[in-house]
């Protein structure tokens, strides 16, 4: 039985914080990002909206990296094995790498017909996202690196490293971009080129902080038991994360189709979206944490307090997180843009965006709770299950009923609410709590 702190609100917002400032950070660059290109005109907002969807894709698609390895890691945490723990670090980072340089070669060879396939009848946005990928992609290795680090250390609960590796790298880029798009007039490629530098110094520091902890029973190199065992956990939060980012990315494809400002709006929205998301998943990292160790030390019991401390606190951050929307909503577009299309458009979707944060609150605290426990099949089943058989048809329906940008996030609300649904309905019983460090 584990001889560790028992839980608390206290000891869940202490891992919580720092994972917040960690998950807040790129969102932040991005919000930041997207202020500055909105400002050079309404098709470079377009050409960004198409490209940073394809970027997203690279974190988004392959998180496994930090959320399977935060949950096995914890459980060898919870069995006081601490060596174990780093070794799911080291061969999460060789997988990094190497996922990393495919995407590099698949964006090189697929960038046009991606860009087209997403920007439809738009040719210059089409042809200025090609080359923002093209760029941009170059710190794919970076992206992972620094996921499967924040995993691993998550895992053994260690919070000021990953705090300060991302707080550094991306407090650099943020210095850099405004000189590399306006001061030196790189415009659109200045943006990329800063992303890449903030997503190498990142991805760098949380190597030196592996090979620190990777030496005497740990070995450096890939051991493929391990990798295995780490690809099984993934693949099926692989399949999650498709359906998830399918849906966005089919959601873009849609706003496209209506106009150059509706998309826009669409990727302001997004972007302010991905960032309470990503606000309220440092709760659920703090599940994925303390249920780990739980689980890893035998004590259910505990694992279910935890279950139900993380899903109040995730309620009350999507509340506060509303309450805060509503509070910037009469000024917060015009940081974005002045297009006045643009700003109509932004102005219907900010209601649905205030309105799901309690609903999402919930529902990823309960994606932390089931990630920790090692239960991600059933987080596949009902990703996919919203994606495809809510979120999709009402996108599909929002452009061909002519329901515009209130229409796709309808269709985004209703994607948080059946998973709100099944995800409850699965923590509230004990199949969950199936421990699997293996």
């Amino acid at each position: 039985m584990s001889t560790r702190p028992d839980i608390s609100v206290g000891r869940v917002v202490h891992l919580a914080l720092p994972a917040m400032i960690v998950l807040a950070a790129e969102p932040l660059y991005l919000v930041v990002d997207t202020a500055l290109i909105g400002h050079l005109g309404a098709t470079q907002l377009a050409a960004l909206a198409i490209g940073g969807i394809v970027l997203a894709q690279v974190s988004g698609q392959f998180n496994f990296l930090a959320y399977g390895t935060t949950g096995r890691a914890a459980r060898h945490y919870g069995r006081n094995d601490r060596a174990a723990a780093v070794r799911e670090g080291v061969n999460a980072s060789w997988l990094a790498v190497a996922i990393g340089l495919l995407a590099i070669l698949a964006v090189q060879i697929l960038a046009g017909p991606i860009a087209r396939l997403i920007g439809g009848d738009n040719p210059v946005a089409v042809a200025d996202a090609e080359s923002w990928m093209r760029l941009a992609i170059l710190g794919a290795p970076g992206i992972l690196l620094a996921l499967a680090g924040n995993g691993w250390m998550r895992g053994v609960q260690e919070t000021r490293k990953p705090t300060t590796y991302v707080v550094a790298a991306f407090g650099i880029s943020l210095v850099l971009l405004p000189i590399f798009v306006y001061v030196l007039g790189w415009g659109l490629m200045g943006s990329a080129v800063a992303n890449v530098v903030a997503q190498l110094i990142g991805g760098g520091l949380f190597i030196r902080a592996l090979l620190k902890e990777a030496h005497g029973p740990v070995r450096r190199t890939p051991h493929w038991p391990v990798m295995r065992a780490q690809l099984r956990t993934g693949r099926d939060l692989l399949i999650r994360t498709l359906a998830l980012q399918g849906s966005f990315a089919a959601a873009a494809g849609v706003a496209a189709r209506m106009s150059t400002e509706t998309l826009g709006a669409h990727q302001i929205g997004l972007q302010l979206w991905m960032l309470c998301a990503l606000v309220l998943d440092s709760v659920a990292i703090a599940a994925q944490s303390l249920v780990g160790e739980a689980l890893g030390a035998g004590n259910k019991d505990h694992a279910r307090r935890v279950a139900l401390i993380i899903g109040r606190l995730g309620v009350a951050t999507g509340v506060l997180l509303a309450i805060i929307l509503l509070a910037i909503g009469p000024f917060a577009p015009h940081i974005f843009t002045s297009d006045p299309g643009v700003l109509t458009e932004t102005a219907i979707m900010w209601w649905w965006l205030v309105g799901m944060q309690p609903l999402a609150g919930y529902v990823f605290a309960v994606d932390g709770i089931l990630m920790g426990s090692g239960d991600v099949a059933i987080l596949r089943t009902i990703t996919i299950i919203a994606s495809v058989f809510v979120y999709i048809p009402l996108a599909i329906c929002a452009l061909k009923f002519h329901w515009g940008i209130g229409g796709i996030w309808l269709g985004l609300t209703s994607f948080i609410v059946a998973r709100l649904v099944v995800g409850w309905w699965r923590v509230r019983g004990d199949k969950w709590m199936i421990a699997d460090a293996h």
